[in-house]
């Protein structure tokens, strides 16, 4: 296990300590099997090698599963040589490149009681569902993209707390200003946000260029990598769902044509359904429905947007304003945990209780006048007044 211990301490040497991801503080590292899921980029490997750190050395064992020495030895069998030298904690990153996964996490969890092991794996994967039950066995979280609020403390700009949404919705107007005493210009590095800030890939590239590349690089990753292996995608299958979502790029937010673009893909309505499907796992797309409509694998989204903006402009050079501030609600909400549905009146329903609107600085009331538990969220506004706050401050959330 040599190569194994000498790959652990180059990584460990290049681990920082000076910054933690907001999950950091949720996980139940104490749990014997836990997995944290999560787009290429956004971190996953340096929150546990981060706790790694923590723990006793000469007891924990840090893999990768697509490190050669799995071309002849299994996960079990390296477990199993582990446990016999006193091994308490095993870390095993991307375990959804090995082959066996589930049925080799199940035999470890099993057979070795007293080893903690931790995992990281695709956003696409399903813990759950793989050929080993693993639903009573192992805790699943889900690392996000870094909000607004992190993205200035990982570069140093602020250091500033969260806010739950009541709160922000009932104290918009202190908490900006309060903000604002750390945090000079938020409209200025919210805009950089938009385009380079929501993977912590910009600590590694040198221009907004090289970040995008960057970012186009990883999608394309998902879908060539983690969805083909996951889902045993053809080649020509990855040739079209590379065109769905380049159709989706050039229009979102998209409103379906389900029978449309199975017809443009020459493939079933389900599969295109299915596709749709697939990309949400991976955190590539966001597929949003109306109030009281279904979310089932065969059910029609109502409107479709990228996952994060720094994807729109990715994907596309000059993104649609209006857009990245839908894109941009949707995701900071729906990484916190909030339910998000299109809104009668009003872009966006949230927890069935709170109506947004979501435009540029001269939005009107209009559309949501009659309408209790309502707020037009402005961009372009650094303090908001009555039920109008300001865009940036949902990336304070968590």
């Amino acid at each position: 296990m040599e190569k194994l211990f000498s790959f652990q301490n180059n990584i460990l040497q290049n681990t920082p300590l000076s910054f933690k991801r907001y999950l950091y503080q949720q996980i139940p590292f104490h749990s014997r099997l836990v997995g944290v899921k999560g787009i290429r980029g956004v971190g996953k490997t340096t929150l546990l090698l981060q706790y790694f750190k923590t723990q006793p050395l000469s007891t924990s064992l840090y893999v990768t599963a697509d490190h050669p020495w799995f071309y002849q030895h299994s996960l079990l069998e390296t477990a199993e040589e582990w446990h016999k030298q006193g091994g308490r904690l095993l870390v095993i990153d991307e375990v959804h490149k090995y082959a066996h996964w589930s049925a080799e996490l199940k035999n470890i969890y099993d057979g070795f009681p007293e080893m903690r092991v931790l995992f990281t794996a695709s956003s696409a994967l399903d813990i759950y569902r793989g050929e080993a039950d693993l639903s009573r066995r192992a805790l699943s979280v889900t690392l996000h993209g870094m909000s607004f609020r992190e993205y200035l403390s990982l570069y140093q700009l602020a250091d500033l707390p969260s806010f739950s949404l009541s709160g922000l919705l009932e104290n918009h107007q202190i908490i900006a200003m309060e903000l604002m005493q750390t945090l000079k210009a938020p409209l200025l590095h919210f805009k950089k946000y938009l385009q380079t800030g929501y993977l912590p890939l910009g600590v590694q590239t040198s221009s907004e260029q090289e970040y995008g590349m960057r970012t186009f690089q990883l999608i394309d990753a998902v879908l060539g990598f983690d969805l083909a292996f996951l889902h045993d995608y053809s080649a020509s299958h990855q040739s079209k769902i590379r065109r769905l979502l380049g159709v989706l790029a050039d229009t979102v937010p998209y409103i379906p044509n389900i029978q449309e673009l199975a017809t443009v893909l020459q493939v079933s309505r389900n599969t295109v359904l299915m596709w749709l499907q697939h990309l949400e796992q991976a955190a590539i797309i966001r597929n949003i429905h109306k109030e009281g409509h279904g979310t089932s694998v065969l059910q029609k989204p109502d409107k479709i947007v990228l996952e994060n903006t720094n994807f729109n402009y990715a994907l596309g050079k000059t993104p649609n304003e209006g857009t990245l501030r839908e894109t941009f609600v949707a995701n900071q909400l729906c990484n916190k945990g909030h339910h998000l549905v299109l809104a009668e009146q009003g872009d966006f329903m949230v927890d069935d209780k709170y109506t947004l609107e979501v435009g540029g600085k001269n939005k009107k009331k209009k559309q949501i006048a009659a309408l209790s538990n309502a707020w037009i969220v402005k961009d372009n506004i650094e303090i908001g007044y009555t039920n109008v706050i300001p865009l940036w401050l949902f990336g304070f959330l968590y």
